[in-house]
């Protein structure tokens, strides 16, 4: 019979997952004292600033267990943390997560959560250094705290776009929210499994070693993750910069995928690349000049595609959207909001 964490209880849960961490995970550089006492501890790296992010995932808010299995949760919530700190250009060095597991949980599903937060700290050469286990009687939910580090004076902000500036992104937000369709109308989600768009929001991917480069450059003005949608995330950029912005609809990234699955729902597939969706694509405001330059960059480390799809304005009014005959209509730049009503899974 498989064992469950009321099985085994939180000590000897807690020593199969630092077994597991050994054997499967790697240390991290400046790492002082590890998992096994009240608190780990780093040395700081000299010459760079820490960057710290946290991010907390519910089931049934943030993901839905019947479409996601115990090792692509793991993964994409370390994704979402390492997305923040690639959002501004940094490393990840360092995790911390808390769980909280309901008693019947099997033990085999925990440690696979291990395996999923190690898929994607092992090619960083990060690692978990501590966390807490927690019961929980009504969902299971996964709290993370990561440091990263950079070289100081070179974290790129949301809050540094300028007037004249060109907005890109990368790859083709709308991916996941697609993908979620896709799931939430299938009585038996086993068959969507290997759907490009079911991919993208079971195993969600991040951009930080672009991030990495674009931050090397030194050519950005600013940079977001779209976490909140692409649309909302603009607008955090445009909020905080003291600025507006102007979109070229025709300029927006659409590919086969998505325009398979808004003709599919009848929906305009622009609502999907705009809309929520747990993508981690970057959206990077830089001088026109740069571009070429910001593109070279990314493709040194990424085949990812980099697109140009509007201008930052010096009128602070928000989102303006320019259609293919010349008009412009205003678009909502809000974003997700965790406290909304529910709106389905979301990152």
């Amino acid at each position: 019979m498989s064992m469950t964490v009321a099985d085994v209880g939180e000590f000897r849960l807690i020593e199969r997952l630092h077994h597991v961490l050994e054997q499967e995970g790697v240390i991290a550089s400046g790492v002082t004292l590890g998992i096994g006492d009240d608190t780990a501890s780093f040395l700081p790296p000299a010459g760079y600033e820490l960057l710290i992010t946290c991010d907390c995932v519910v089931e049934g808010r943030h993901y839905l267990p019947d479409f996601i299995t115990p090792v692509e949760l793991g993964r994409r919530a370390m994704a979402m943390n390492i997305s923040d700190i690639g959002a501004m250009g940094g490393k990840p060095l360092y995790a911390v997560v808390s769980l909280g597991l309901r008693a019947d949980m099997l033990v085999a599903d925990v440690e696979k959560l291990y395996r999923g937060f190690m898929a994607e700290l092992n090619p960083f050469g990060a690692s978990v250094i501590g966390g807490n286990l927690t019961k929980s009687d009504q969902v299971t939910f996964i709290d993370i705290t990561l440091i990263g580090r950079i070289e100081v004076g070179t974290c790129i902000k949301r809050s540094t776009a300028q007037p004249g500036d060109t907005i890109l992104v990368t790859g083709y937000p709308g991916q996941s929210a697609g993908g979620l369709r896709l799931l939430l109308q299938s009585p038996d989600s086993r068959v969507l499994r290997g759907h490009p768009l079911v991919q993208a929001y079971t195993a969600a991917a991040h951009r930080a070693r672009e991030g990495r480069a674009v931050a090397k450059t030194g050519l950005a003005t600013a940079m977001i993750d779209t976490s909140d949608g692409f649309l909302g995330d603009l607008g955090h950029i445009c909020q905080d910069s003291g600025v507006g912005a102007v979109l070229i609809q025709e300029a927006l990234p659409l590919n086969d995928n998505l325009r398979q699955v808004a003709s599919q729902f009848v929906i305009d597939p622009y609502e999907l690349v705009l809309g929520d969706s747990d993508d981690y694509e970057l959206i990077i405001t830089c001088r026109p000049e740069h571009i070429g330059r910001i593109r070279t960059a990314i493709s040194s480390v990424s085949p990812v595609a980099v697109h140009d799809v509007g201008t930052i304005t010096d009128t602070a009014t928000g989102v303006t959207l320019m259609l293919p005959d010349g008009t412009r209509r205003d678009v909502s730049a809000h974003g997700w909001d965790h406290f909304a009503s529910l709106r389905g899974p979301h990152g």
